[in-house]
C-alpha cells in the first residue's frame, strides 16, 4: 500500500472526546477493485462502519459519488446511474440495523454531466428512480487547474459554459443540489456561477480546493492568501454552503501520510484550525459541515482521530454552532428526514 493502512494508523490511539455528540457525516464514498495506486481498494459497509463505529456517535452518513460501479454498458450519460443503484442497495442493507445504528447513504449524491444542458434531465430522472427515498443531488467535478500534477476533470472555464449553466437550471428546477469539487484558483468563478444560479443549493467540497505540491509547493503565503479571498467572495453567495474537511489528502501538502508514526489529534487541530476557522469566520456554523471525506482522507489520519481533532478545533463556539457544523446543517443540506431514535 503507498500510503499507511490500517496497521499504520493504530500507531496512534487515542480515547474519544465527547462521545455522545452527534454527528452526521456528510461525504464518504463507496469503492471496491479500485486500482492498485489508490489506496484502501475496498471500502463498502464493513469498511466505513469499523470507521464510524470507533468511539463517535455517527448517526447518519452522505455517500457522494466516486466514478465506481457505473453501468458497463448503454448510453454514456445514463452509466453513471450504476452507481446509485449500487449505494442504493447498501443503504438498505445499513438501514436494515444489522450492521449497527447508524444510516449509512441516508443521501446519494450521484453523478450526471450538467453540459448536458436540457437533455440532463431524463439521466436526472433515472438517477431518482434508481432510489427514491435518497438520491439528493449530483456532484460534478470541475476541477481545472494548470497543475499537471492534478487532474483536470474539465475545461477551463466551464462553470460559465451556457450549457453547463442550462443544466445547472435543469437541476434546481427539479429541487436537487449540487456539489462542487474544483480547485481554488476556480473560487471566483464558482462565484460568479452561484449567482447565476441563485435557486440552486450549491455545496463546495473539501474547503474549496486546496493545493499547495506541483506548482504551489513552497507557495503557503501565495496560496493562502489567494485561497482566502476566493473563500470570502464564495461566502458571499447565499446559496453555497461549505464542507470543512479533505484537509487529509496528499495535494494539500501538510505530509501527514507519509510519517513513521500517525499525527495525533491535538496537533492536527492546531494544523486544520487556521484554514477552517476563516471557512467558518465567512461563511458561518450553519453553512458550514465537518466532513471525513473517507476513505482518500484516511492515508493521513484514523477516523477517531479525525473527529477528536473536529471537536478540539470547535471547542470554543457554542452548543448550538457546533450541533451546526457537526450535524445540523449537513441532516438540512441533504434533507436526511429522520434519524435513529435516541
Amino acid at each position: 500500500m503507498p500510503f499507511g493502512g490500517n496497521d499504520w494508523l493504530a500507531l496512534t490511539v487515542e480515547p474519544t472526546l465527547e462521545p455522545d455528540l452527534p454527528i452526521c457525516d456528510p461525504h464518504h464514498h463507496f469503492w471496491d477493485l479500485r486500482p492498485q495506486s489508490i489506496p484502501y481498494q475496498r471500502y463498502l459497509i464493513h469498511e466505513l462502519n469499523a470507521d464510524i463505529y470507533s468511539g463517535h456517535n455517527v448517526r447518519s452518513t452522505v455517500f457522494v459519488e466516486a466514478r465506481s460501479m457505473y453501468r458497463g454498458d448503454g448510453p454514456t450519460e445514463l452509466r453513471p446511474v450504476g452507481e446509485v443503484e449500487f449505494v442504493q442497495g447498501l443503504a438498505a442493507a445499513s438501514a436494515s440495523g444489522v450492521y449497527g445504528p447508524a444510516r449509512a447513504a441516508a443521501a446519494i449524491v450521484g453523478h450526471a454531466d450538467l453540459k448536458l444542458a436540457g437533455d440532463v434531465k431524463p439521466v436526472l430522472e433515472a438517477l431518482q428512480a434508481a432510489s427514491p427515498n435518497r438520491f439528493r443531488g449530483i456532484r460534478h467535478n470541475v476541477t481545472w487547474s494548470p497543475d499537471p500534477a492534478l487532474e483536470n476533470r474539465e475545461t477551463e472555464k466551464i462553470m460559465a459554459d451556457s450549457k453547463f449553466r442550462e443544466g445547472a437550471e435543469v437541476l434546481s428546477d427539479i429541487g436537487l443540489s449540487l456539489d462542487v469539487m474544483l480547485s481554488f484558483p476556480q473560487l471566483p468563478e464558482l462565484a460568479d456561477f452561484a449567482r447565476s444560479v441563485p435557486e440552486l443549493s450549491i455545496i463546495l467540497n473539501h474547503i474549496g480546493g486546496v493545493s499547495r505540491t506541483g506548482i504551489y509547493e513552497g507557495k503557503h503565503d501565495e496560496v493562502f492568501a489567494q485561497w482566502q479571498s476566493g473563500i470570502a467572495e464564495v461566502a458571499t453567495c447565499p446559496n453555497i454552503t461549505l464542507k470543512l474537511g479533505g484537509m487529509g489528502m496528499p495535494r494539500l501538502g501538510f505530509g501527514w501520510h507519509a510519517r513513521n508514526t500517525p499525527i495525533c489529534s491535538e496537533e492536527l487541530s492546531k494544523a486544520m484550525a487556521p484554514w477552517m476557522n476563516y471557512c467558518i469566520q465567512q461563511f458561518g456554523p450553519d453553512r458550514c459541515m465537518l466532513e471525513s471525506n473517507f476513505p482518500p482522507d484516511k492515508v493521513s489520519f484514523s477516523y477517531n482521530v479525525m473527529c477528536n481533532a473536529f471537536k478540539r478545533m470547535t471547542k470554543d463556539y457554542s452548543g448550538a454552532e457546533r450541533a451546526a457544523m457537526f450535524h445540523d446543517t449537513a441532516v438540512r443540506a441533504y434533507r436526511i428526514d429522520s434519524e435513529v431514535p435516541e
